[in-house]
């Protein structure tokens, strides 16, 4: 991946992907059957050639909840890490955790026979996304329910063996957790490789990247 940095600008793109998001769910909601062309089913990318669910599944939600929560954190993270790193970095981080996470999902779905699953929301990308602040605001509070205070990092760890242990134990089924641990696994080489952080020494203390 190339290090060359992009000249830093904002333009609120955290913002138009939530505005994105929230029109393509409401256009689900109103004629169902779109929701058929945009998420990914591992059968209709390789079969039919509908390589867009790909990107597209990012932006298909299965309910409101579903979509609250994963707009909810990247209102509140996504718009953090885009005015620190420039939006156009930003939406480059973005897309490389969702579609990597998309595309590792459609691997292993497709080599272990699972054809008929449906992969849709933004949670990969999410998941990246939350990844990311941590390691430029590894100091940061976050209030869970609003009331418990929980470091950044601590939160990021706590997300990812909740993760691990329910892909490994089946929990919480028809979640998924595989996509959300590829979405960590992508915005963690885009933060190693591309900007040169590496969170494991950020996680483990040393901030030396932003003094």
């Amino acid at each position: 991946m190339n290090r060359r940095q992009f000249r830093y600008s904002y333009s609120n793109a955290a913002l138009y992907i939530i505005i994105i998001n929230v029109v393509i769910f409401l256009v689900n909601m109103a004629m169902p059957a779109t929701r058929f062309y945009l998420a990914m089913n591992p059968v209709l990318v390789v079969g039919r050639g509908y390589i867009w669910q790909i990107v597209t599944y990012m932006f298909a939600h299965a309910s409101f909840s579903h979509i609250l929560f994963n707009m909810l954190a990247l209102f509140f993270f996504g718009i953090q890490l885009e005015r620190r790193i420039g939006s156009s970095e930003f939406l480059l981080f973005y897309f490389v955790s969702g579609i990597g996470a998309g595309a590792f999902s459609l691997l292993v779905y497709w080599l272990t026979g699972a054809y008929q699953v449906w992969l849709l929301g933004a949670s990969g990308a999410v998941y990246g996304v939350l990844l990311g602040y941590a390691t430029y605001y590894p100091d940061s509070r976050i209030y869970i329910m609003g009331i418990i205070p929980v470091k950044a990092t601590h939160l990021v760890l706590g997300y990812t063996a909740i993760e691990v242990l329910s892909q490994v134990f089946s929990f919480r089924s028809g979640v998924a957790h595989l996509t959300h641990l590829a979405g960590f696994g992508f915005a963690f080489l885009y933060l190693l490789i591309r900007l040169r952080i590496n969170p494991v020494k950020v996680f483990l203390g040393n901030n030396r990247y932003y003094r």
